[in-house]
């Protein structure tokens, strides 16, 4: 068909006509959005717009987050790492140790270590709605940004306190937009990993307050000499405002322009209606102080003990208690000080039960080099002189040759080429074993120790823990009993405590752990423990001092080169040296003389009475002289038998002296032990322990039950008073 017909037959039919050349237009446009330079209309040029806009949208987004993502990992663990700090018993702070790089930043805890008051105006100040907002508070931003442009210049920040933590976290010299950008996303990121009284701990850790001092409790102790849990308001409204510009407002450098932004924090304060304007008018009239505190050094030695052996953990807790180590440490100073230039002073206290260490004075003054003051002469090894020898008397009691109401001779006598001389180089003639003891004579205490053996007394010192030391290729002698071996003080302690938790000791605890795996450690036997005791309560206590409070005893080392002192009640043991820490003699230095005083004024100023001493235990002779049996009336030494006529002495033929006897005990009942005796008049006893347990019978023998597993002490006495004992071991 024509073109001219075509065009005629639509001009008939105007309705076709219109709505073809619709259909034309729309199909024109469709086909016309991708042909280049083709117009089409006001729609498509929105929607150019909308694309457009999407991707720049896409391109800032992308390149937000690709900058987000070379931020890096928030640095955590930096921010967590504090200064070592060793804490008391109860958490107190004995001494803090300054990072790598000298500054001061302890950990800290808001609701364990703060002042409610402080925290409360600290989130007034900086961030009312820390605990609301997500790490970035619009509002206060808006405020911040208003007042910024109405005003032209800064008037209040728009920080959170999330985002300071952040800018501490990361610090940046600059102050710009990007700055302020990074601390939003960075405040953002620590609300998601941390909770909010976690981001709370890190910011009053890494606060700036000044010089190498991070932190409120640092501050707090170096300006105020005190920890943050309880601060005046005047105190609190300081710390508020230090942060905000650390170095201008130093106390120690510009303490008048920390005095007024100290009170612009208290008329802020006002203004919120946080305090009240009485309040604040009292705490204008206080001081700022304008010198730096020292940081504690209490128990120094520990303390360096402390962190040589545990590494890499911020608090370290100790078994010490911060009010009686500071007691002794200004009593071990007094002393020192009036003994004269060089000399130290060491003291130890210990709890009886449960063996921890409450206190620990290495020396006089950690500082003096004089002195000495950095060496730990309660750990230092030096001779003893007579503070062993309450464990010769113990080992004695619990062989049963002897009793503190016995008789003994205190006059010359030689063993071999050894001859003892008593320290004022006179004889008592015959005197009780406990007044022997009492008065710390030499000669009776040689003669025990020969009868007990000086190789068991070592061995049964060393079995309680302690370390002895003896000279070079030197045995075990008779010359230990008065000061011939090495020991510590904290041995000392120890060995004492042993006496107090009648006959066992504990090893001394200094550092709390998880677990306490400690184990008890046999010294002697119940009953020869509390005789020991019993008998050292009743020593003639030094000038002033209370009689019958504490068992004590002294001691002084060959050429006055040693003073000690060391004694207990029920619940506590101290021990106390005084000499020089180079081992110089200095004449007229006696234990009862210089040491017991010490001793005596440290019970004292623990500001409690003397706890009483335990009662004795099941089996005990407690007796006079002349109501104990003869063998016990009179010690006789080694190889000298009792005897009261031309009968023959009786002899334990079993169980024979030092053996090992294993007794059955099956349904938890044990089988009786035999014993057979010869010679000797009948009627015979026996007696375990000390204890009658029955007649020797016509055989001459006896069965008898047989004690707790350990060392048990067998006598048998016959009809003249004749006694024979041996000492076995039941297991």
């Amino acid at each position: 068909m024509s073109e001219r017909a075509d065009h005629t037959r639509s001009l008939s039919c105007p309705g076709l006509t219109r709505a073809s050349t619709a259909v034309a237009a729309t199909k024109e446009d469709v086909d016309g959005r991708d042909k280049p330079g083709h117009d089409g209309g006001g729609g498509g040029r929105l929607r150019k717009v909308a694309i457009g806009f999407a991707i720049a949208l896409f391109v800032v987004l992308a390149t937000f987050a690709g900058w987000v993502i070379s931020l890096g990992p928030l640095p955590l663990e930096q921010a967590r790492q504090v200064s070592t700090t060793i804490v008391d018993r109860n958490g107190k702070l004995l001494r803090a140790f300054a990072m790598a790089d000298g500054r001061w930043r302890l950990p800290v805890s808001a609701k364990r270590d703060v002042d409610p008051g402080y925290l409360k105006l600290l989130l007034a100040y900086e961030d009312k709605r820390f605990y609301s907002h997500a790490g970035v508070d619009p509002l206060a931003t808006g405020r911040a940004t208003l007042q910024l442009v109405t005003r032209g210049h800064i008037v209040s920040g728009g920080s959170t306190i999330t985002m300071q933590l952040a800018r501490l976290m990361e610090p940046r010299r600059e102050r710009s937009v990007h700055a302020k950008l990074r601390q939003m996303v960075r405040a953002v990121e620590l609300e998601s990993k941390l909770s909010k009284d976690e981001i709370l701990d890190l910011y009053l850790a890494l606060a700036p307050f000044g010089g190498n001092l991070e932190g409120v409790r640092a501050a707090s102790i170096a300006y105020f000499g005190k920890e943050p849990k309880r601060l005046s308001l005047a105190e609190a409204a300081l710390l508020v405002a230090l942060p905000q510009s650390p170095e201008n407002r130093r106390l120690d450098r510009h303490p008048e322009a920390a005095h007024i932004a100290r009170d612009r924090v208290l008329d802020r304060m006002v203004e919120e209606g946080v305090v009240s304007r009485e309040d604040v008018v009292q705490a204008k009239t206080v001081t700022i102080p304008k010198l730096r505190k020292p940081m504690p050094i209490l128990a120094p030695h520990s303390s360096d003990a402390a962190v040589a052996i545990i590494r890499g953990q911020p608090v370290i807790r100790t078994t010490l208690d911060l009010s009686l180590q500071k007691t002794l440490e200004a009593l071990a100073r007094d002393r020192a000080l009036a003994q004269g230039s060089n000399i130290s002073v060491a003291i130890i206290a210990v709890d009886n039960e449960s063996g921890d260490v409450l206190a620990r004075v290495g020396s006089a003054d950690y500082f003096d080099e004089r002195r000495a003051g950095q060496v730990d002469m309660t750990r230092a090894v030096r001779s003893p002189g007579s503070t062993l020898k309450p464990f010769i008397y113990g080992l004695a009691f619990e062989d049963g040759f002897v009793h503190p109401e016995s008789l003994i001779d205190d006059r010359p006598i030689r063993f071999g080429s050894y001859a003892p001389e008593n320290f004022d180089m006179t004889f008592q003639g015959t005197v009780p074993v406990r007044k022997a003891l009492q008065l710390s004579l030499n000669v009776p205490a040689i003669a025990l120790l020969d009868r007990v053996g000086s190789s068991r007394l070592s061995s049964r010192l060393k079995q309680a823990g302690t370390s002895l030391v003896l000279p070079k290729d030197e045995a075990p002698g008779l010359a230990m009993g008065l000061g011939g071996v090495g020991v510590s003080l904290q041995d000392l302690a120890q060995l004492y405590a042993g006496l107090a938790r009648l006959g066992s000791t504990k090893p001394l605890r200094e550092i709390v752990s998880a677990h306490d795996d400690r184990e008890a450690m046999r010294l002697m036997d119940q009953a020869a423990a509390w005789q020991v005791g019993n008998v050292l309560i009743g020593t003639p206590p030094p000038e002033n001092g209370a009689h019958n409070r504490i068992a004590f005893k002294t001691g002084t080392s060959y050429g006055y080169r040693d003073a000690w002192s060391v004694g207990f009640d029920g619940k506590l043991t101290i021990g106390v040296w005084v000499g020089r820490p180079d081992g110089a003699p200095v004449p007229g230095l006696v234990g009862r003389a210089v040491a017991a005083p010490i001793l005596f004024d440290a019970f004292a100023r623990t500001g409690k009475l003397p706890a009483a001493l335990p009662k004795p235990p099941k089996g005990v002779l407690v007796a006079a002289n002349a109501k104990l049996p003869l063998p016990l009336r009179r010690f006789r030494p080694m190889g000298e038998l009792v005897r009261t006529g031309s009968e023959q002495a009786p002899r334990i033929q079993f169980p024979l002296h030092g053996s090992r006897i294993d007794v059955d005990r099956t349904d938890g009942q044990s089988s009786a032990m035999p014993v057979k005796v010869a010679g000797g008049v009948l009627p015979m006893t026996v007696l375990v322990n000390g204890a009658t347990a029955g007649e020797i019978d016509s055989r001459r023998q006896r069965l008898v039950e047989p004690p707790g597993p350990g060392f048990a002490r067998l006598t048998v006495i016959d009809a003249t008073g004749a006694a024979d004992t041996v000492v076995i071991r039941i297991q």
